[in-house]
């Protein structure tokens, strides 16, 4: 009798205790570590889509067959897509465990750069006076104090100097408080100035959702809205894509949680290598464009040195002596953009190297190694 009192006394306490953690800490031990998928279990938007533009398709699409020393180290991180498209056509595409042209797939941070260009729009509709407006025009939480003096271009090139906790391994961590949590506003109004604004490039997920958030206040509609309007439906993608909320009518999380496939999100990366036209229509001026994929070297590093690797919500990397600008996702969502081969390389999959060769994972050289190699032997 008395074990059994112990018993249910101990799972009287381990239930109580369970009920007791917050809310977002039940979903991490609900759902565990974030997964492509997650858009199944959160609350959406959609981001419709409007009248298709389908991709063209080469004559020769995938006659380049990979050498098994390339095609194993694309499939150690367990890839789900790999597309190439090259002047405006498709030339290889692949997919892996079950995924196909259609298929949804979180983002990740790759996200961040498409609200970047979100911002972009906004500038050119004159809704945002300037990049150097006052965050605090906006959000009435950033209008006082030290907060008052970030401005919209020190979100974009992660200067911010805000007190916001970059950790994806912690279930303790602001990350994932944000990922997993159901108030996004309070945790972006709660953060504070810990470092000078507009002086050192820190990588912080809180500066793209404080991004969302001007745009819903400098446009009147939510950013899903806004996106579909002025970016999905102009670049004809084929399908909807979701943008994952905070909790159901709330707000996205646009510092990830775009949920799209591999041919449409190769969209955004090709409108880009169009400096920023998309048919005859100019969609992102070419100037806020050529800003944004240029490394905002006028800040500093973690080693005091200036920022050769990060423009607005974009990365750049300098692969072979071209300097290419790509999205980055969590688990290896990469969209590169490569000027000199007029091409776009997207890869999406569930993990990425954990070894870093300066700012950016070792994988993403593999990645262009392996485009370098299609687009080398791809029939003109």
């Amino acid at each position: 009798m008395k074990k059994k009192f112990i018993l249910a006394s101990l799972i009287f306490v381990i239930i109580l205790g369970y009920l007791l953690l917050p809310p977002y800490l039940i979903n991490v031990l609900t759902h565990g570590n974030p997964g492509l998928d997650d858009y199944t279990f959160f609350n959406n938007r959609t981001v419709a889509a409007g009248k298709p533009q389908p991709w063209k398709e080469s004559q020769t699409k995938n006659h380049v067959v990979l050498p098994d020393s390339l095609l194993v180290q694309m499939e150690a991180f367990d890839p789900a897509a790999f597309l190439i498209i090259q002047n405006g056509e498709i030339i290889y595409e692949q997919y892996w465990d079950g995924f196909t042209e259609h298929t949804l797939s979180n983002s990740f941070s790759a996200a961040k750069s498409i609200v970047g260009l979100m911002v972009g729009i906004a500038l050119d509709e004159g809704l945002i006076d300037s990049l150097n407006q006052s965050v605090g025009d906006f959000l009435p939480a950033y209008a006082e104090g030290e907060k008052k003096n970030i401005r919209i271009r020190d979100l974009l090139t992660m200067s911010s100097g805000l007190n916001w906790g970059e950790a994806y391994t912690s279930p303790f961590s602001v990350t994932t408080q944000a990922y997993y949590g159901d108030d996004l506003p309070a945790l972006m109004n709660g953060l504070e100035v810990i470092d000078t604004p507009g002086k050192k490039n820190n990588y912080l997920s809180s500066n793209a959702e404080l991004l969302a958030m001007v745009l819903t206040r400098a446009t009147g509609k939510t950013l899903s809205e806004y996106a579909s309007e002025k970016l999905w439906k102009k670049i004809g993608a084929s399908d909807d894509a979701l943008w994952s909320l905070d909790h159901a009518n709330g707000i996205e999380k646009a510092f990830c949680c775009f949920n799209s496939n591999a041919r449409d999100i190769a969209r955004v990366g090709q409108l880009v290598l169009n400096k920023g036209r998309w048919n005859h229509e100019q969609v992102v001026s070419e100037k806020y464009l050529t800003e944004a994929t240029t490394p905002a070297n006028y800040l500093l590093d973690d080693h005091a040195k200036p920022v050769d690797f990060y423009g607005f919500q974009w990365w750049i990397i300098n692969y072979r002596g071209q300097q290419i600008p790509y999205m980055r996702g969590l688990l290896g969502q990469y969209v590169f953009v490569l000027p000199d081969q007029n091409a776009v390389i997207v890869r999406l999959g569930y993990k990425r190297s954990k070894i870093y060769i300066g700012e950016h994972t070792e994988d993403i050289y593999m990645y262009l190694k392996v485009g370098e190699y299609i687009l080398s032997k791809s029939p003109s």
